[in-house]
């Protein structure tokens, strides 16, 4: 009986969302089944700067909440901690039901995010690549809050092993270890980058990889130009054969690093975390030094972030479930794969059809959240 009433709840539902009409043997047309998040109104924050991936994840959120009859906002924070919280505290006195926060600093987003709690008891969030850790540096989760992360330790290793196994066989076979220029913030910068720093580590510690130097932006208002500038300058102090292969942890600052490379001539390999158009555009490149990127499905990811803010709003938390474990969990982690030159050269390939050429792992759906009502209004 009762998978009965679901299946008719769920009919009801398409003919709500599609604004589909029919007949009736009785002269009373059937009522439509309002979802629980329609009127809702949320917003996603950013603390950094629009970058191409962070708009089509933004884009398929918001796609995401429209179908589940929410109004929906974005901001971007330029990469200011200041800016990223005052955008916070102002969209919750304005009376947003749901928030969408990323990339919040581990140094105040446990503190700031337990403040506004305490004033806005009836605010839902959901957090992307942002560490809760308290003033003595321990990582805490707060109740109420789910965090969602990419598996960056994942991305950071399934990079590495590509430049070991596939650039460079014959060092690893013979123990000699690949040297790496290294593009990373250092500690403490965002959560992601040092989550990613934990699978750079394991290759260090095995000896497999051996760092000649880490550089990063000078200048986070203008990412991508500083990051050329700062990468020409490092290079032009060593010689030919001294770097083997750079490792990039953020796709944006790979730019950089490509502009210094194929201006300057040089032939090293350049490999880096997440991906969009114009990273598959520069790898396709004939002679392009852009060799890998690992990576995360950044339409999924919107689209995941906001169907478990949505099941928070419906109060179905136990419909969030951790694609790792398959378990209902406040603390949740999105599968990676790698993104090779081969597979993107010599077809147009672009984001919208990268899943021709990426394999199972990145088209993969069975770990998005759901449930009766938000199967029938898109779709799954």
């Amino acid at each position: 009986m009762k998978r009965w009433i679901s299946g008719i709840f769920a009919l009801l539902c398409v003919f709500a969302f599609t604004g589909c009409s029919g007949t009736t043997t009785s002269e009373t047309e059937p009522s439509a089944v309002e979802a629980p998040t329609s009127g809702k109104k949320v917003a996603y924050i950013m603390q950094m700067a629009p970058s191409d991936i962070f708009q089509t994840w933004s884009q398929s959120a918001q796609e995401t909440a429209e179908g589940l009859g929410m109004e929906y906002d974005a901001f971007f924070c330029d990469g200011s901690d200041e800016q990223w919280q005052e955008t916070v505290a102002q969209c919750a006195a304005d009376g947003y039901d749901g928030l969408l926060l990323s990339h919040g600093g581990e140094s105040y987003a446990y503190s700031f995010l337990t403040d506004l709690m305490a004033d806005y008891p009836d605010l839902k969030i959901v957090t992307f690549d942002t560490q809760f850790k308290d003033s003595d540096g321990q990582t805490q989760t707060l109740e109420g809050v789910t965090q969602f992360f990419q598996q960056d330790t994942q991305l950071a290793q399934q990079l590495l092993e590509y430049v070991c196994q596939e650039l460079y066989p014959e060092k690893t076979e013979a123990g000699e270890p690949v040297q790496i220029l290294k593009v990373w913030e250092g500690p403490g910068y965002l959560t992601p980058f040092d989550r990613r720093q934990e699978g750079y580590a394991a290759y260090e510690e095995a000896g497999l990889i051996q760092t000649v130097e880490t550089i990063a932006p000078s200048d986070l208002s203008n990412p991508e130009a500083s990051m050329a500038e700062v990468t020409a300058a490092t290079l032009a102090k060593y010689q030919p054969g001294d770097i083997d292969a750079i490792w990039c942890c953020y796709d944006l600052y790979a730019n950089g690093v490509y502009t210094a490379l194929t201006e300057g001539g040089y032939d090293i390999p350049l490999v880096s975390a997440d991906l969009c158009d114009g990273d598959i555009e520069k790898m396709a490149a004939e002679g392009s030094p852009w060799k890998a990127c690992a990576t995360t499905n950044w339409s999924y990811n919107g689209e995941f972030g906001m169907r478990v803010l949505a099941l928070e709003l419906s109060g179905d938390l136990d419909a969030i479930i951790d694609p790792m474990t398959g378990e209902p969990s406040n603390w949740l982690e999105l599968p990676a794969t790698v993104i090779t030159q081969d597979m993107v050269s010599g077809g147009d390939i672009t984001m919208e059809n990268l899943d021709t050429v990426a394999g199972e792992a990145y088209t993969d759906r069975s770990w998005m959240p759901t449930t009766d009502w938000m199967a029938a209004l898109l779709g799954d």
